[in-house]
């Protein structure tokens, strides 16, 4: 006769793949939006319900036992197999519903990202979205996200990536700064004014430039000033306070440039390199996609192609 006890052991038996999947209790926890406390002691009846530790655990890190390695492997493909089920019945009639978890670079998601966002959950009130606005690449799988929004041309092979939309790069100033030093009428020019970048390891920055016109070759310029960070948002809050000249993707820059506080610099140049001219939006593969992230995926790509 079946043990009545393993009746309940299934829903314990999903909760081990996700702690397997997200490395710590606290992101598992947060990830099936339960407590820290209700996740370790759904683990624990697990492990008294199979006879053996399924789970190591330290104040810092979880790790698997060879015996919770080889349950969560022999499991994840039919959990695969049933959740694919589930979304497909589930999204197969009725209104969209379902939470989408995106994660974006910050400049790009509080200027242009947000309100396409706000405009989509207006139409579809049973959709949840939440957006982790962050420079940094995170691991779509590991840390359990159905979207990214990125600014790279290096795209994992195991994802599908689509343009979402393209970008240039800019070189800015303040008047208030073109006023104090000038305004640089070469590219070569720039080696005496002050520059705000990106750093790229211990090597001093250069800005590579493409003449518009034929007849021009490309330059490379190397900049220096006293200001360099990660965050094109940063870099543009500088150049607006005059500390310098600043190169920027046009998303960072437009706002200030329709108002006047910025001014674009060396028109007849592109600067090239610094950053990728494509923005995509990105999803882990998957042969069933839910379709709340698929028709967010549409709205984002047509509200940006319309944009």
């Amino acid at each position: 006769m079946k043990d009545l006890k393993t009746d309940a052991m299934w829903l314990h038996l999903h909760w081990l793949t996700v702690l397997a999947e997200q490395g710590s209790f606290t992101r598992a926890a947060e990830r099936l939006e339960v407590s820290k406390a209700a996740m370790s002691q759904k683990i624990k009846a697990l492990e008294q319900l199979a006879g053996v530790p399924l789970v190591t655990r330290t104040t810092r890190t979880v790790r698997l036992t060879q015996a919770g390695e080889k349950l969560v492997e022999e499991l994840r493909g039919p959990f695969a197999q049933i959740e694919q089920s589930f979304f497909s019945v589930r999204d197969s009639a009725g209104p969209l519903r379902g939470l989408v978890r995106i994660t974006a670079p910050v400049a790009f998601a509080r200027q242009q990202l947000v309100p396409h966002i706000t405009a989509f959950l207006r139409e579809h009130p049973q959709v949840r979205i939440q957006l982790e606005v962050s420079d940094r690449l995170v691991s779509l799988v590991s840390e359990g996200f159905d979207l990214a929004i990125r600014h790279s041309e290096a795209l994992p092979e195991t994802h599908v990536a689509q343009p979402l939309c393209t970008t240039r790069a800019l070189v800015v100033a303040s008047p208030a700064y073109i006023a104090r030093h000038g305004q640089p009428d070469t590219p070569q020019a720039l080696a005496e004014h002050q520059c705000l970048y990106y750093p790229r390891g211990t090597e001093a920055p250069r800005w590579i430039f493409t003449p518009r016109e034929a007849g021009r070759e490309s330059v490379t310029v190397t900049v220096n000033g006293p200001f360099a960070t990660n965050n094109s948002e940063s870099i543009r809050d500088a150049a607006l306070d005059g500390l310098g000249i600043a190169l920027l993707p046009d998303f960072s820059a437009r706002t200030a440039l329709n108002a006047g506080s910025l001014v674009e610099l060396l028109p007849g140049w592109q600067p090239t390199g610094a950053f990728a001219e494509t923005v995509y939006i990105v999803r882990p593969w998957s042969a069933q996609v839910p379709r709340a992230v698929s028709s967010f995926t549409r709205w984002l790509r047509e509200a940006f192609r319309a944009g």
